[in-house]
C-alpha cells in the first residue's frame, strides 16, 4: 500500500476524535445551538422529596396534637401558647376498698399584650408532678369521700413561642398550704426529633420548692404513626429529687385509637418503679381509656378499667375503676 493511502485512512480514524474535541473545546453555541438545560445538582435532586416529608411530618405532629388535645394530656398543657382551664372530677374505686372523688384543676391564662409571652398559673398541688399534671399519681388510704386538693399554687409563666422543634417555659409561683406560703420555680424545655415516621421527643424540667428542695424531671416519648386514627407512643419517665436522691421511674407503652370526632380508645401498660433501697417495681397497670366528648370541644367523660399489679399485694391482680368528668376551656371552639 502507498504512503497517500496510509496518511488518508490516519486522517479518516482520527475525525471522529477531533470532531469531539472541538465540541469541547468549542461550546455549541459557537454555531448557533442553543445552551443545554442546566444538570440538576445532588442537592438539588433530594430537595424534590423535601415536600412530601415535610407535608407527611407536619401532618403527623398535628394528628399528635390533636390527640394530646382531646385527652386533655399534660404535653397540651404545657406546650400549647393557649389560655388553658382544666378542671377534673374523678370518681376512683380500686384494690385495699379504696372508694372517692378527687377534684383538680389548674390553669394558664395568657395575660393580654404580652405578646404571647407571658401567662398567669393556677394549680392544685403543684409538687405532686414537676411538670403540673394535675392527675393524681399515689393511692391514698381508703375513704368513701370527696378528696380535695391538698394546696394550691399561682404564679407567672414566661413562654417562648414554638421554634422550630424548640419549646420552652419557666414558672415562677407560690405553693398555700394551710397557712403555710411555699415559693416555687421550674424551667422546662423540650426537643424533638423527626424521623423517618418516627417522632422522638425529649423534655427536661428542673423544679425547686422551698419544702421539697431541688429536683428534676426527664421525659422521652417515642412516636409512631401506626395509621392516621391509630398512635403509637412510648414514654420513659424519671423524676430525681436531690434531698431524698432517688429515682422515680415509669415506662408507659400507650395507643391511642381515633374512633370518631367524638370518642377515642386508649390502651395502655406501664411499669413503675423505684431505686431505693434497690432498684424494684412498685406496680404494673394495664388499663383501656374510653373518652368521649359531651359537649363541643370542652366537656368530656371517660372510664377507665385498670388491673394493678401492687409490690405491697405481692404483684397479685387488682382491679381499679376510675370516672372522670373533665372541663376543657381554651381558644377552641
Amino acid at each position: 500500500m502507498s504512503s497517500p493511502e496510509r496518511k488518508s485512512i490516519n486522517i479518516s480514524r482520527l475525525t471522529p476524535a477531533l470532531l469531539v474535541g472541538i465540541a469541547v473545546l468549542f461550546p455549541l453555541t459557537v454555531f448557533g445551538a442553543e445552551e443545554p438545560p442546566e444538570q440538576i445538582q445532588p442537592a438539588e435532586r433530594f430537595e424534590v422529596i423535601d415536600a412530601p416529608r415535610d407535608y407527611l411530618s407536619e401532618k403527623f405532629v398535628t394528628f399528635v396534637s390533636e390527640i394530646d388535645r382531646f385527652f386533655g394530656d399534660d404535653r397540651n398543657y404545657q406546650e400549647s401558647n393557649q389560655s388553658v382551664i382544666q378542671l377534673d372530677i374523678t370518681r376512683v374505686a380500686g384494690y385495699s376498698g379504696d372508694h372517692k372523688i378527687v377534684l383538680a384543676g389548674r390553669a394558664k391564662v395568657r395575660l393580654p399584650s404580652a405578646e404571647k409571652r407571658f401567662h398567669l398559673l393556677l394549680e392544685t398541688n403543684p409538687d405532686q408532678n414537676p411538670t403540673g399534671e394535675s392527675t393524681p399519681t399515689k393511692t391514698t388510704p381508703p375513704s368513701n369521700k370527696i378528696v380535695t386538693p391538698d394546696s394550691y399554687g399561682a404564679g407567672l409563666r414566661f413562654e417562648r413561642a414554638r421554634e422550630g422543634y424548640w419549646h420552652f417555659s419557666t414558672d415562677a409561683g407560690i405553693k398555700f398550704h394551710s397557712l403555710k406560703v411555699d415559693p416555687f420555680t421550674r424551667v422546662r424545655g423540650s426537643y424533638e426529633v423527626p424521623l423517618d415516621q418516627w417522632r422522638l421527643k425529649a423534655a427536661e424540667t428542673v423544679f425547686w420548692f422551698q419544702t421539697s428542695g431541688v429536683g428534676e424531671n426527664t421525659q422521652l416519648d417515642l412516636e409512631h404513626f401506626l395509621s392516621e386514627p391509630v398512635l403509637f407512643r412510648a414514654t420513659s419517665n424519671v423524676t430525681w429529687l436531690k434531698d431524698t436522691t432517688n429515682l422515680d421511674l415509669r415506662q408507659d407503652l400507650s395507643i391511642y385509637h381515633t374512633l370518631t370526632e367524638r370518642s377515642a380508645l386508649l390502651y395502655q401498660a406501664s411499669a413503675i418503679g423505684v431505686s431505693k433501697p434497690t432498684y424494684q417495681a412498685t406496680d404494673y397497670v394495664l388499663l383501656m381509656t374510653y373518652r368521649y366528648r359531651i359537649h363541643r370541644k370542652w366537656i368530656f367523660f371517660e372510664i377507665s378499667p385498670q388491673m394493678h399489679y401492687p409490690k405491697e399485694q405481692n404483684y397479685r391482680s387488682s382491679p381499679m375503676l376510675s370516672m372522670r368528668l373533665e372541663m376543657l376551656l381554651d381558644e377552641s371552639k
